[in-house]
């Protein structure tokens, strides 16, 4: 697997390499508009000015730090409650059609009262952030317990075993791996919601970057804010993936 992981990773960044090329090749012999589809080199040169004057690295700061703890706060609050309505099968229905309710909403209509409740400081954007990830993360983890394998489930209740040892024993250790998965998917619903918050009042970080660039049509620095997210996310994403390795392997050896 991992000799074809690595042979996939190979063919990608060789295609993107090719793209960028091609992309900087066009934008020089003008076959297409430098100024209104930007360039490698100009983003470049986009970066280095960003991290000369040190606003890039603090944009960039800010709104890792939102997205971060939008993510921890929304996520792990929705696979408690999505967890702990196992113990209440006759109300994890009507709870779960409430999570879809919210998770229906767009977050962008919930974006100005989330500014005028909480002000334009990070708060409002970790309040987005956490409500884009909590109602995903209720409903998956309310599914995973209720997914677990009936047999093995059978066989506890046929020991008498407690339904707080069933939780323990069973629910939980079965529902990690939907854990991780879960986290892997918010991390992008908790990006969007702290860039969004950013584009509708902020004074920091890549979403405000970005929205004040494309009002000057200044497009590498929109294309130098959507890869330093891209990267945010892919980056994010690998640290969840090696935490769920390390802590499956943990649980193999033991």
């Amino acid at each position: 697997m991992k000799k074809k992981n690595n042979g996939a990773t190979a063919i990608v960044v060789t295609i993107l390499v090719i793209m960028v090329v091609l992309w900087q090749m066009a934008a020089q012999v003008g076959l297409i508009n430098g100024q209104l589809l930007g360039s490698p080199l100009g983003i470049y040169k986009s970066a280095v000015i960003g991290f000369t004057k040190g606003q890039l690295l603090w944009d960039t700061w800010v709104t890792l730090a939102e997205t971060v703890l939008g993510l921890v706060v929304g996520s792990a609050l929705g696979i408690v409650l999505g967890l702990v309505l196992w113990f209440y099968p006759r109300i994890s229905d009507i709870v779960e059609q409430f999570a879809i309710l919210l998770n229906s909403i767009p977050k962008i209509a919930l974006g100005p009262l989330i500014i005028i409740w909480f002000g334009s400081g990070m708060v409002s954007k970790i309040w987005l952030a956490g409500i884009s990830t909590f109602a995903v993360a209720m409903i998956s983890s309310c599914a995973a317990a209720q997914e677990v394998d009936r047999d093995l489930l059978n066989l506890f209740k046929s020991f008498k075993a407690q339904r707080a040892m069933i939780f323990r024993k069973l629910i939980l250790p079965a529902s990690i791996p939907w854990i991780f998965s879960i986290l892997r998917i918010n991390i992008g619903f908790a990006l969007i919601g702290a860039v969004v918050g950013e584009f509708i009042a902020s004074e920091s970080g890549l979403g405000h970057a970005v929205f004040v660039a494309g009002s000057l049509f200044d497009l590498n620095t929109v294309w130098l804010g959507v890869l330093i997210l891209t990267l945010m996310a892919a980056v994010l994403t690998w640290i969840v993936q090696l935490t769920e390795e390390r802590i499956v392997s943990w649980k193999v050896e033991q």
